[in-house]
């Protein structure tokens, strides 16, 4: 199915929205990647722990949107600071995102078994737009377009994260500022704005010991943003051996429903592999492919981790 970046704008257009507002891309395996929406995760896995990832939809669709993050983060020698850094790369078609985030988190002791981590996250996100796109015939010709900014804008965000070994709750706002990306001195009366809207992600996950070696970790993401509809992501993962991960997740809103697969194997003491697949189950499925997503993380060994895995 072929279906072009500039067939999306003009159907985009044809809402009659005159803005183009950009929300923190989700993605399938959010449960391994936590750091990309909340910065009170920082060095909660109490090592070193490197994560990337990439993402492609609704494959089989020319110009389809694409993903990829790197994130890193770690406890400092105090091991109540953690610092963390992460990049993301989104491509939602004709329009580009970068977004390069630092965190710091704060923990504190609740229980002799619990803690609370506070977290802020501050940075720069990139807003560009495709050149294929700009120099097509109908666009230049097109004054809703005008001029745009190519340039970097700062944001914030903050967190908490409550937890222990067996369980954790979040709740974040990884950008707390409503910026118009597309908005300079230079160019403020432009035609339309590039809004990066703030999202609200609720978080949780429990491990449930079902033998020896058989582990169910069910886990939830709700995101609320403004403007947007309720989304709500519910995810059940069997652990066998502290090795391999197989499970699968279900994700709906008003519009739309998807169903997903995943599966992620530790091949080495430091080093995971981890696989996702969703698909639309709602009305737009016969109109876009499937999505694909791998995950790589490499986390430093240590005895501590050894005598007390993490699960999330």
């Amino acid at each position: 199915m072929k279906i072009t970046k500039y067939n999306i704008v003009l159907l985009i257009m044809l809402t009659g929205s005159m803005t183009f507002a950009q929300q923190l891309p989700q993605f399938a395996q959010y449960m391994f990647n936590t750091i990309s929406i909340n910065p009170a995760y920082a060095g909660s896995r109490e090592t070193l722990s490197v994560v990337a990832l990439h993402r492609s939809q609704w494959v089989g669709i020319t110009g389809g949107p694409t993903t990829q993050t790197l994130s890193l983060h770690s406890p400092l020698r105090n091991e109540k600071v953690g610092l963390g850094f992460s990049i993301i790369n989104d491509t939602p078609g004709f329009e580009n995102f970068v977004y390069a985030y630092g965190d710091f988190s704060y923990t504190i002791n609740t229980s002799q078994n619990t803690k609370l981590s506070f977290g802020l996250k501050g940075g720069f996100t990139h807003y560009n737009l495709d050149e294929a796109f700009l120099n097509n015939p109908n666009v230049t010709t097109d004054p809703f377009f005008g001029n745009y900014a190519n340039r970097w804008n700062p944001n914030v965000g903050v967190g908490l994260l409550w937890h222990s070994n067996k369980w954790y709750v979040g709740l974040s706002a990884p950008r707390i500022l409503n910026t118009d990306l597309n908005l300079t001195e230079e160019n403020a009366d432009v035609d339309y704005v590039a809004l990066e809207r703030v999202s609200y992600y609720f978080t949780g996950g429990y491990v449930f010991d079902l033998g020896d070696n058989t582990k169910l970790k069910p886990s939830f993401l709700v995101k609320a943003t403004n403007g947007a509809p309720l989304s709500v992501d519910l995810n059940a993962n069997f652990l066998f051996n502290e090795k391999l991960w197989l499970g699968g997740s279900y994700r709906f809103n008003e519009n739309t429903a998807s169903l997903g697969v995943l599966a992620d194997f530790q091949v080495s003491r430091d080093f995971r592999i981890g696989y996702a697949y969703e698909y639309y189950v709602s009305e737009i499925r016969p109109y876009f492919g499937g999505t694909h997503e791998v995950l790589l993380i490499f986390e430093a060994f240590n005895e501590r981790r050894k005598k007390s895995p993490r699960y999330f």
